[in-house]
Formats: structure tokens, sequence, C-alpha cells
């Protein structure tokens, strides 16, 4: 099953999107984004790829803070972008943002993880990155099981404008380092292909 948009009016502010997207009744067990302007609906992950989301949560647990939380279902905003994203994997310090009950601020986060969908690749390599690096956020990883040379891992940072810059690309089955604040190797070797 592929990713279903829906279209709205070109015309409706940030807070008409977002009070659609919240007010909507969506299919049970969906994930529904905003991705520059355009709700789009997909079928929740899977099995596959919510094991490497799983696999690199376990290994963060190990690093992290107490009073920071790893989030699989929180969606951030990024406005200027027209965007309310729920990536695989959300890093963020605190538990006291409460301006709303369905999401937060993108640059409250550290670290997003993304691991790529068959049906919504595209998205995961090039809009969201665009608007995590929009954000502000200093590190993402984009895990890619279905790109064309073979399946990748990929740690973005340095955010400018809407561009990440790569620091490192392996493939699965090979270590990759994150950076501080985290200094954590994780082995892709773990990661199912798909």
């Amino acid at each position: 099953m592929s990713a279903l948009t829906v279209s709205q009016d070109p015309e409706q502010s940030w807070d008409d999107l977002v009070r659609f997207w919240g007010e909507t009744e969506w299919p049970e067990g969906s994930k529904v984004e905003i991705i520059e302007g355009i709700v789009t609906v997909s079928p929740a992950p899977a099995y596959r790829h919510n094991l490497i989301a799983e696999s690199i949560q376990r290994r963060l647990y190990s690093v992290i803070p107490l009073d920071w939380g790893i989030f699989q279902t929180l969606a951030i905003a990024v406005p200027s972008r027209l965007g309310m994203l729920i990536p695989d994997l959300v890093v963020a310090p605190g538990r006291d943002h409460t301006e709303s009950d369905t999401h937060v601020p993108a640059a409250l986060a550290e670290l997003v993880v993304e691991v790529t969908s068959k049906s919504n690749a595209r998205h995961d390599r090039v809009s969201k990155p665009a608007a995590h690096a929009a954000a502000g956020i200093p590190l993402c990883l984009l895990v890619d099981a279905w790109a064309s040379d073979g399946p990748t891992v990929t740690l973005h940072g340095e955010p400018k404008g809407d561009v990440h810059r790569p620091l490192t690309t392996v493939k699965f089955g090979e270590p990759i380092t994150l950076p501080a604040p985290f200094d954590l190797v994780i082995d892709t070797a773990e990661f199912p292909e798909a």
C-alpha cells in the first residue's frame, strides 16, 4: 500500500492546515503527516522498518540523559516548511513542552531518525530532511533500506537553511558513529534488509 495525499486549498493558513490535520478522522493505525503543505496518509510501517527503529532506540537509551525522551510517534512542527512530520524516532530534552497536545516545535529535537519506506522513500530522503534542517535539528540519521546502490545509513548534520551536510554514510553491516552529545556507535549489522 502506498501513501495517499489529501489536497488542501493552497490559500489556507498554517493554522487551518494544522486544524485540518488534527481534527480529521484518519484511518486507524495510519501515519498522517503534513509534508510541504500536503497532508500525506501512509500505512503503518512494516515489521522490518520497526525492527530498525527499535534497535536504534535501544542503543540510544544507553547514552541519553534521564530528562531526555525518545519518541516514536511524536509529531514535530516546521511551519516555515508547511510541515507536521512524524519521524521514526525523535530524541528531545525535557518533558514539559505542553503548548499543544498534538505536536512540539521541531527545534526541540536533538536527533531525528528516518527509516525509509518503499512507498514514500522520496519524502524520507528529500522533503523531510529539508524541513529538519530548516528547523535547525542538529543531527538526522537516515536509514535507507531502499537505496539504489544497496541499503545505507547516512548521518546528516550542520544544518544551514534547508540543507544538512552528509557527515558519514555506511553500508548496512558497517558501524556508524553519532557524535556528541551521543558519542554512540551503532552496529548496522543488526538491521534487517528489505
